[in-house]
């Protein structure tokens, strides 16, 4: 069953009230997240998605939140982090971890198949060995829960086993299989393997930014994959462990992100904060029906995008691409870097003490 299958308006109407329960939800499951609510004076109602207030995405890096007793957390999901900074912190009960592989299993079915295919990982086996799982080693184990006789392009060296890969493609080379790697890694690496990979559909995400300084766009990934390995089928995809299980898809012409019909995204004037037409960029806002046990439902991500179009693609729904990061700047509590929503952030707020519990009566 699809779950691309919503128009623009129908996810309106689908998600805005789903939504809005979940905002509830959390309001009086996790103080933190109340407090922050009460602070900026976001009491609904909520008509629309767009109307829903937001979380800054540093917030699961500073502050703990969660909507679940600490007995019923099952999983503690980080993120890799940047040196120098905590990685986000996202708490799971079993019923948010089993969601999660199921959604994900769901999305990714739309241009996989319903049955597990044999599976390239452009990557070292090492990467899911290690006792501490980076956030790349975790990306690579939650993918390979979608393949089968999973067969590591590098060896522990990091060097590309080409006679692994001849034998992988001598056993399925001739109907469809998966290949998964890191934007950066399959560029780096599949392009010098001189393999057909012509069966294959590739799984990519992250690392857009060394390929970005190299000049390569993703109208060139794809021109030069198709032209050295034969690789045709190729679906980028945007998604963070803030909203594990919901990702943004490339459709099959490469022309956009879409979204999922439990999922959306808003892109908001950085001046204004409202959202932004299509054509302009600003912003992205994610929005997920997904995150039950923490309030990860909408979040103001640090990332700019676009929206190109709407209901006009090969999938209905909101079609857009990602920009590139915001610079860097130093975090201010739950106003991060990016301003303040309507009315702006109290000032203990901007401190962390609403969140925390800690301002003034």
């Amino acid at each position: 069953m699809s779950v691309f299958t919503l128009t623009a308006d129908e996810r309106e109407w689908t998600l805005a009230p789903r939504l809005a329960e979940l905002t509830e939800r959390h309001r009086h499951a996790c103080p933190p997240y109340g407090r922050i609510l009460a602070a900026i004076g976001s009491h609904g109602p909520y008509e629309r998605v767009a109307d829903l207030p937001w979380l800054p995405v540093r917030m699961f890096k500073t502050h703990e939140l969660r909507s679940v007793p600490k007995e019923e957390v099952f999983r503690v999901l980080t993120s890799s982090g940047t040196t120098g900074q905590r990685p986000s912190r996202v708490h799971l009960d079993r019923d948010a971890a089993a969601a999660q592989p199921r959604m994900l299993a769901a999305t990714l079915r739309e241009v996989l198949g319903e049955r597990r295919l044999p599976m390239l990982i452009v990557d070292t086996r090492s990467v899911v060995r290690a006792t501490t799982l980076s956030a790349r080693g975790a990306g690579v184990l939650g993918m390979m829960n979608l393949g089968r006789d999973h067969t590591f392009v590098l060896d522990d060296g990091g060097e590309a086993d080409v006679a692994s890969v001849r034998a992988f493609l001598a056993r399925h080379g001739d109907r469809p299989f998966l290949i998964f790697g890191f934007t950066y890694m399959v560029w780096l690496h599949l392009r010098e393997l001189g393999l057909d990979l012509s069966h294959g559909v590739l799984i990519h995400s992250g690392g857009w930014k060394k390929l970005a300084d190299q000049a390569v766009d993703a109208a060139e990934f794809r021109k030069r994959l198709a032209n050295q390995c034969g690789l045709t089928r190729i679906h980028d995809f945007y998604g963070m462990v803030e909203q594990i299980g919901t990702i943004f898809l490339e459709g099959p012409e490469g022309d956009g992100l879409y979204c999922p019909d439990f999922a959306d995204v808003v892109i908001r004037d950085p001046e204004t904060w409202e959202e932004a037409p299509p054509g302009v960029p600003g912003l992205i806002e994610v929005v997920s029906t997904l995150p039950t046990s923490y309030p990860g439902h909408v979040l103001l991500t640090e990332d700019l995008g676009v929206v190109h179009g709407v209901d006009d693609g090969v999938w209905p729904g909101k079609r857009f691409s990602v920009l590139g990061r915001l610079p860097r700047a130093e975090a201010r509590g739950c106003s991060d870097t990016m301003g303040a929503p309507r009315g702006g952030f109290p000032k203990a707020c901007e401190r962390g003490d609403v969140a925390d519990g800690t301002a003034a009566a």
